[in-house]
């Protein structure tokens, strides 16, 4: 059930404002906002020759700051990945000035309790959800018709990833007329997300990854149509392809979300784009070139990517544990004491370690932004 609001997320949030960075006790997750606000920038200025809309992913950021400089700059509503994201997000965006601001929850759901809290969070926002079979469509309409509310449904298509979505389509046209005879539902189109593609370091490969999960999309709107459902909305699309897949007159909205913040996974795709958070560490020690750091997993993640040291490009990691990382610093490395500042490997795992967001200005706190959504936070 969702409870509290908006002032519950800033529940002991500190007042940091005009401390130096540099006396943060580390580790500390550190956003910088000019560099977020020129990501978001440009971002919507690249949709301008696009067919598609952004419709940002919040999973990377979980921040509804973040997320209000993104509906400013034009996003056609909101993608979450979580129930809780969408009941948190539902609280604090909602409402926007151009009117209640619509979510995505690009995930299927099958909980009875989580369903619930998706079709109450649909009292204060749009809500649409993916879907791939019956039994699904059947669950989301009970939960709807409980709560007095009505959800949005995208049929999920496998596109080439390999994990959700219908694999046959032959089951398009049952399960499209299974959700439309459904009370409280509202069948909306397609979703199709080809994340086999977007983390493909090949400009070329990538191309013809997408080129084949449009394939699939194409196939799937066609047998949509032959069931005399038109796919209103077909959504698709990650940060390393928003411009080869929204390029596509069949799609209608991108998903991308990490370029906000960017790390080290999202800068071998599109470096065009700054990083904008880091975690502030302190160097506990010097072992010859080996510097020991005091954040490990727990502060950093530590999937897909190793993480880097910013400003010291011939940094190598040695080790990542539960507490602590340790880097060989070739010549005069820093010393016990020294801070420094770390690109995560994966920005998303990294952020939801915490419970807020220091924005840092010209060295100097300037706020503290809360991180919602978080599993276990309704």
């Amino acid at each position: 059930m969702t409870t509290g609001g908006p002032e519950a997320d800033r529940a002991g949030e500190p007042d940091l404002t005009g401390v130096p960075a540099a006396a943060l006790p580390t580790p500390a997750l550190l956003l910088d906002p000019d560099v977020a606000s020129r990501n978001i920038s440009q971002m919507a200025a690249a949709f301008g020759p696009l067919p598609a809309r952004l419709r940002p992913h919040v999973k990377a950021h979980k921040c509804a700051e973040l997320a209000r400089l993104q509906l400013e700059s034009g996003a056609a509503g909101l993608t979450c990945a979580t129930v809780a994201e969408v009941a948190a997000f539902a609280r604090h965006c909602g409402a926007a000035s151009r009117g209640a601001t619509a979510l995505l929850l690009a995930n299927q759901v099958a909980s009875v309790a989580n369903l619930r809290v998706l079709a109450q969070a649909a009292a204060a926002a749009p809500v649409t959800l993916a879907v791939e079979s019956p039994e699904q469509a059947a669950l989301a309409s009970l939960a709807a018709t409980e709560a007095g509310t009505e959800l949005g449904v995208l049929i999920e298509v496998d596109v080439g990833a390999g994990r959700g979505g219908l694999r046959d389509l032959a089951q398009l046209a049952p399960l499209a007329a299974a959700v439309a005879r459904s009370p409280g539902l509202r069948l909306e189109g397609l979703m199709g997300y080809e994340g086999h593609a977007t983390s493909e370091r090949s400009r070329a490969r990538r191309r013809e990854l997408v080129a084949g999960a449009l394939a699939v999309l194409h196939a799937a709107a066609a047998e949509l149509r032959r069931a005399g459902h038109e796919p209103r909305v077909v959504s698709a699309g990650g940060t390393g392809t928003f411009d080869l897949t929204g390029a596509d007159p069949l799609v209608t909205e991108i998903q991308a979300g990490s370029y906000v913040l960017m790390d080290v996974f999202h800068q071998e795709t599109s470096p065009q784009f700054g990083v904008a958070v880091t975690v502030a560490a302190t160097v506990l020690g010097r072992h010859g070139a080996l510097i020991v750091l005091d954040a490990g997993r727990k502060a950093l993640g530590g999937d897909l990517r190793p993480p880097r040291i910013a400003g010291l490009p011939r940094a190598e990691l040695q080790f990542l544990n539960e507490e602590h990382c340790g880097f060989t610093v070739p010549g005069s490395a820093p010393r016990a004491g020294d801070q420094v500042r770390l690109i995560c490997g994966y920005a998303p795992t990294a952020v939801n370690l915490y419970p807020w967001y220091h924005v840092v200005r010209d060295g100097i706190v300037t706020g503290c932004w809360p991180v919602i959504g978080r599993h276990g936070e309704r």
